[in-house]
Parts: structure tokens; C-alpha cells; sequence
């Protein structure tokens, strides 16, 4: 998601108030998806923001060797490899950006996107800074623009997929919950942890409803990441970063390989 957003709200709010499957086993991929081209679209996180091994040539799109599109390609050598997923990307910018090397010869197709239109950005700003009914109120504000207007920008989105597109398997990932809930834990109330997870769940719901009608697989990764979010003994996801803002709240490398490499291999 974008990291620029995030960065610039913390730094400007914190500035301003002196501021704070392992698991399961992967089936074999497709022999058509590995036989012809393979496209990776979406935001940070299919660019793979949070995993390091960042692609110089990349820019501030920030795609990493380590995110599951390329460790996707490198296991299955498919006949082309387009990356072109890009940090803050919403739904606008793979429409009018990320589709040029979609063709009739494309096999596969993988994103996730979403997030970003539904204010991930700010959602995790307000919560980290402020109150328990400020957080649930943000999150009341994103799920209302879940349900209003996210579902259109998907349909966008996946209708310019199957016109450029029209062989292509496509799979849709969705996101990860981001708390273990119970037990101690610092940084945010159990208040806020509970409500954050609901907030993916709702948008994981919402995006796998329109994958569905547009004839798309939809990768749940809330099921590999069981056991590794935030506040687990084990965590696959960054929590606030100071270092580096940007990775805040996105999976690392054993987010991507253990999280959501297998669970697009299984779908592919």
C-alpha cells in the first residue's frame, strides 16, 4: 500500500503532537500458467514492500525479489514474467498503468488491490494515534466506502483484466488479519486490534464477492498468516516501523514466502 501516505501522515501527525499455511501444502502450479506468460499486478502488497530486496530499477514502486510474484516465477519459470505491482497503487492506477503487457497469450494473472482506495493509509494513522472511538469511527468511514464505491473500482478493474486478458487465470489475494487477539500485548488496545481485523475481513469479503461474479479465484491468505500476526510469537508482518514508516503494517519476506506464495501456488 502506499508508503508515501503512510510516512506522511505518522511524520505530519507525529510533528504535530511531539509523537507514537505455514502450512499448507502448495499444490503443483498449472502447466498453462507456467507454459505462458505471467503477469503480477496490484499495490505494496504484491509488490512486495516490507520483504527488502528491493528492485533498484523499481523506483518507488519498491518490488522486491523476495515478494511472491517473483518467488513465483523463479520456482516456475513461466514463458514471460511481467512485475508490475507498485506501492500505493488503487484501482485507478492498475487500470491505467499496469495493463500494458496483459495480451491474449497471458496464462496468469495475480493481484491485490483494494486497500489503498479504502484508506488503509489513514485507517492505521488514526488508530496508532488517537483514541478507541476515533479508530472505530475511521473504520465505520472505510467499511461505508466498502460497501458504496469499492465494489465499482473492482469491477473496473477485473472487467480491463478480462478484455486484455481473456485466456488468463486470474487470482485475486486478499489480506491478512493483521493482530493476535488475547494475551498481553503493546502498542494498541485490544479495542482497536479487534476492529482493524474485522476491517480486513470485511474487505476480504467484498473482494472475493466480486472476484467471484467476474469468474476469478479469490486467495484467502488469512489462513497461512494464522498464527503470525502482529503480537504473535512469530510474526509475518511489521508492526509500526520508526526506521522505516513505509513498511509498516506489510509483510516481510516469510510473510510472502510462508503467507502468500502458497497460496497462490495453489490457485494458479
Amino acid at each position: 500500500m502506499r508508503r508515501s501516505r503512510i510516512a506522511a501522515y505518522v511524520t505530519s501527525l507525529l510533528l504535530a503532537l511531539g509523537f507514537a499455511l505455514t502450512g499448507a501444502a502448495a499444490a503443483q502450479a498449472s502447466p498453462l500458467a507456467a507454459a505462458t506468460g505471467y503477469v503480477a499486478l496490484g499495490d505494496s502488497y504484491s509488490a512486495g514492500v516490507g520483504a527488502g530486496s528491493y528492485i533498484s530499477s523499481s523506483g518507488d514502486c519498491s518490488r522486491s525479489t523476495k515478494a511472491y510474484p517473483y518467488l513465483w516465477q523463479a520456482a516456475h519459470a513461466p514463458a514471460s514474467f511481467s512485475f508490475l505491482a507498485c506501492s500505493g497503487a488503487v484501482t485507478t492506477d492498475v487500470i491505467n498503468n499496469q495493463l500494458g503487457t496483459l495480451s491474449a497469450s497471458t496464462g496468469l494473472v495475480s493481484l491485490t488491490i483494494g486497500g489503498n482506495d479504502a484508506g488503509f493509509a489513514d485507517v492505521m494513522t488514526t488508530c496508532v494515534l488517537q483514541s478507541d472511538s476515533a479508530c472505530l469511527s475511521r473504520i465505520a468511514t472505510a467499511k461505508a466506502y466498502v460497501d458504496s464505491t469499492l465494489p465499482g473500482r473492482l469491477d473496473n478493474v477485473y472487467s480491463a483484466i478480462s478484455a486484455k486478458a481473456p485466456s488468463a487465470h486470474v487470482v485475486v489475494l486478499g489480506y491478512p488479519r493483521f493482530y493476535q487477539l488475547g494475551g498481553t500485548c503493546l502498542g494498541l488496545s485490544q479495542t482497536k486490534r479487534s476492529a482493524i481485523n474485522g476491517a480486513a475481513d470485511y474487505i476480504d469479503a467484498a473482494i472475493a464477492k466480486r472476484a467471484a461474479d467476474h469468474g476469478f479465484t479469490f486467495g484467502d491468505v488469512r489462513s497461512t498468516f494464522s498464527g503470525h500476526e502482529i503480537c504473535s510469537s512469530d510474526s509475518w508482518l511489521h508492526s509500526l516501523n520508526w526506521l522505516n514508516i513505509g513498511e509498516s503494517y506489510h509483510p516481510t519476506a516469510a510473510g510472502q514466502s510462508g503467507g502468500y506464495l502458497p497460496v497462490l501456488t495453489s490457485a494458479a
